[in-house]
C-alpha cells in the first residue's frame, strides 16, 4: 500500500510537468491545422439543384495579402439579404451545406469562404478570428462592392462561431450573428483541451501547464497575445443581436463558452441550449427547428428596421401636435406609433410556429421568451 502511496504521489507531481512539456509541444501546432476534409463538391451540386441556386467563384487578397477563396451563392429570386458563412477548424467552405441550403430556400444569398489556411485559402497560420476579423471586413467590402446588400448577416460553426461574433465587433454593417458552439476565448477553451474533454477541472488545475505553455507557445509563433482571441469581449463591445446555440452533449466546447457570451452580449440575445446535440451537431440533431429559429432570428432584425421611419413619424407627428394644441388627433396618433415602435423594438411581431422544446435537465433554467435561455 505504501509504494502504491508513493507511486500515486510521484504521478500526481510529474503529471503537471508532463502536460507542460506537452503543450508547450504543441502550442504553435494549433495555429497551422490540418486540413482534413476534401471540398464537398458532389454534395454540393446536389445541394445546388435542390435549392434552384448557382455559385459563382469570389476570390479577393486579406489585408496581409493572403488569397481568400470562396463562392458566392444565390437563387433566381433572392431577397437582398446576405449571409456570410464560417466553418469549422480543418474544415472548408463545404462544411456549412445543410445551413446553406435551408437559407438560400428562404431567399436569402450566401458568402462560403474558406478561412485562411484552409480549403482552397493561402496563408499558413489560423489565429483563430484574430486575422480573421479584418479578412471579414476586406470580403464585405468586396461584396458591397459588388453587389446590393440590403442587411448584412454572419452564421459560424465552432473555430467559425468565435470568427464571426469576432468579426461583427469590428465590421459593423453585419446586422446579427447565429453562433454554433462558440468558444468564449482561447485560454478558456485551452482548458478543455487540457482536461481531456472530461472536466475543465483538469484542465485549471492538475494539467493547468499545458495550458498555460501551450499559449505562450502559440503568441511566440503567432505574435499575438491569445488572450486577445475572444468572443466573449466581441459581444461586449459593440451591442449587435446574435443567437447563440449549444448542444448538452458537447464536450468540446461545452455550453458554458456559450452561457458566457450570452452573459457579456450587450446587445439583444438568444441562447438556444439543444438537449442531446453534439458538438458541431444541433442541425442535425433538430434540423427544423434549427432552422426556423435562424430564420425568424434573421427575420426580427429585418423587422426592427420598420421601427425606425416609424421614430421618425413620430416625431413629425408630435411636432404637429404641438403646433395645434386644440387637436388630439395627432397626439393620439403619436401614442399609436410609439406603442407599434415598441413592440417592433421588443421583437413582439408574428412570429414562426415551432415544435414544443422538450424537458431541459433541472440543472438549467427554462424559458421560451426570444431573449433568455431556450431548450430542444
Amino acid at each position: 500500500m505504501r509504494r502504491l502511496g508513493y507511486l500515486a504521489s510521484a504521478l500526481f507531481l510529474l503529471a503537471p510537468v508532463g502536460s507542460g512539456l506537452i503543450g508547450r509541444a504543441i502550442g504553435p501546432g494549433v495555429l497551422r491545422p490540418m486540413r482534413l476534409n476534401r471540398e464537398r463538391l458532389q454534395q454540393t451540386a446536389e445541394m445546388l439543384n435542390r435549392s434552384g441556386a448557382a455559385k459563382e467563384d469570389f476570390n479577393i487578397s486579406a489585408p496581409d495579402g493572403v488569397d481568400l477563396r470562396g463562392w458566392k451563392v444565390r437563387v433566381p429570386s433572392p431577397n437582398g439579404d446576405w449571409v456570410l458563412l464560417f466553418h469549422g477548424v480543418s474544415d472548408n467552405r463545404t462544411g456549412l451545406l445543410g445551413q446553406a441550403e435551408f437559407l438560400l430556400r428562404h431567399g436569402y444569398s450566401v458568402l462560403m469562404m474558406d478561412s485562411r489556411a484552409h480549403g482552397e485559402s493561402g496563408g499558413d497560420m489560423a489565429t483563430y478570428g484574430w486575422n480573421e476579423r479584418y479578412d471579414t471586413v476586406a470580403l464585405v467590402n468586396a461584396l458591397y462592392a459588388t453587389e446590393k446588400v440590403r442587411h448584412l448577416y454572419a452564421l459560424g460553426v465552432s473555430m467559425g462561431a468565435a470568427v464571426a461574433l469576432q468579426s461583427a465587433a469590428v465590421e459593423t454593417r453585419i446586422d446579427g450573428v447565429v453562433a454554433e458552439d462558440p468558444f468564449a476565448d482561447l485560454r478558456e477553451v485551452s482548458y478543455d483541451y487540457a482536461g481531456l474533454h472530461f472536466s475543465p477541472f483538469l484542465g485549471k488545475t492538475l494539467f493547468r501547464p499545458a495550458s498555460i505553455f501551450a499559449m505562450q507557445a502559440l503568441a511566440s509563433a503567432g505574435g499575438f497575445d491569445p488572450d486577445d482571441v475572444s468572443p466573449r469581449n466581441a459581444v461586449a463591445e459593440r451591442p449587435f443581436r446574435v443567437l447563440l446555440i449549444c448542444g448538452t452533449r458537447d464536450t468540446t466546447i461545452p455550453c458554458r463558452h456559450a452561457e458566457q457570451i450570452y452573459r457579456a452580449a450587450t446587445g439583444p440575445k438568444q441562447l438556444w441550449i439543444v438537449n442531446g446535440a453534439e458538438h458541431a451537431s444541433a442541425l442535425g440533431h433538430a434540423p427544423k427547428e434549427y432552422e426556423e429559429r435562424v430564420v425568424r432570428f434573421l427575420q426580427e432584425v429585418t423587422i426592427s428596421d420598420l421601427g425606425k421611419p416609424l421614430r421618425v413619424l413620430a416625431r413629425i407627428i408630435k411636432t404637429q401636435s404641438a403646433s395645434s394644441p386644440g387637436n388630439v388627433v395627432p397626439d393620439l396618433l403619436a401614442r399609436v406609433v410609439v406603442i407599434t415602435t415598441t413592440l417592433i423594438r421588443t421583437n413582439r411581431a408574428p412570429r414562426i410556429v415551432r415544435r414544443p422544446s422538450a424537458s431541459p435537465p433541472k440543472k438549467y433554467p427554462s424559458s421560451t421568451a426570444t431573449t433568455g435561455f431556450t431548450y430542444a
